[in-house]
């Protein structure tokens, strides 16, 4: 009796040490990604506030988190000036310009990957490979050529020059095809049995069930857009016709050199704002991309 009891004693004691050792790992990690959060939301919190300061705070006191005088006065500068920085109009470029990318990207992706993924067809997979090959090579190889090709269709300062590049994006079709290929073929099988053709089966059954890789495919080309820099400001000169961020740029010359670091900050808030709400409402679907048979139920 007293061994059983013994024994009863040891196992208590081991389960508590490694319970003991979970907490610990868990606090520290904890603490890790705390440390974490603080690195990326401090700058964050900083740019926000010192949207609200004035121009003579931001000047004398230097870095303070949250600032002595609460002021609107850097938005109502900038949501009044039309001219020489109209960051309304550049928003609205912007939004025009990503959705309607992103929009086209959903349609090229899930029409590629169902013809890589359900189509046999011969050097599928050779040209498959060979395409995602190349696009491991830097997109900055490709701007002189990629202008070369804008210029000559006569799509400088245009939307075209933002909405049409990058809709076939390897990494995306990549996503989609493996996506696809988690997918039992005999749902196909069965509906070529019923007559139905190859659109149809991609209509009708491919795209419900391939819903949460094109929603995160969706938002990978929205932010992508949205936040796309170096080409905006290479194909646009016009400034009624930038995108926010080619805007933001210009901005840097009006309002930098600490003469209105509260309205570039202002300005930069409301670029973000966008993207910000569309991940809040859409992050659930980043969660399900991870599991690429997330979209067979059952």
């Amino acid at each position: 009796m007293s061994n059983q009891v013994m024994d009863l004693d040891k196992t208590a004691m081991a389960t508590g040490r490694k319970r003991s050792k979970i907490s610990i790992s868990q606090i520290i990690a904890y603490v890790f990604l705390g440390l974490l959060c603080l690195i990326w939301i401090v700058p964050v919190v900083f740019g926000i506030t010192t949207s609200f300061r004035s121009q003579t705070e931001v000047v004398s006191t230097g870095f303070r988190l949250l600032p002595v005088t609460w002021i609107t006065d850097n938005y109502t500068a900038i949501l009044q000036n039309t001219s020489t920085a109209p960051i309304m109009r550049w928003l609205m470029n912007s939004i025009i310009i990503a959705t309607s990318h992103t929009l086209l990207v959903v349609v090229v992706i899930s029409l590629t990957g169902y013809g890589y993924a359900r189509m046999n067809f011969r050097g599928r997979n050779a040209l498959f490979f060979a395409l995602l090959g190349i696009s491991f090579f830097p997109a900055v190889v490709n701007l002189i050529p990629s202008y070369k090709i804008i210029d000559a269709l006569g799509w400088v300062n245009t939307s075209w020059a933002m909405i049409i590049p990058g809709l076939a994006g390897m990494g995306n079709i990549f996503l989609v095809r493996q996506f696809m290929l988690a997918i039992p073929k005999d749902l196909d099988e069965s509906a070529k049995v019923d007559g139905a053709s190859h659109f149809r089966i991609y209509f009708s059954i491919m795209l419900p069930l391939i819903k949460p890789v094109l929603i995160v495919c969706a938002l990978f080309s929205f932010t992508g857009s949205w936040n796309d820099f170096l080409w905006p400001v290479i194909v646009y000169t016009d400034v009624d016709k930038m995108p926010v961020t080619a805007g933001l740029l210009l901005l840097q010359d009006i309002y930098g050199n600490y003469r209105m670091i509260g309205q570039l900050m202002g300005s930069a808030i409301l670029a973000i704002i966008p993207t910000l709400t569309l991940f809040l409402f859409a992050q659930k679907y980043f969660v399900q991309s991870i599991n690429l048979n997330s979209g067979i139920k059952g």
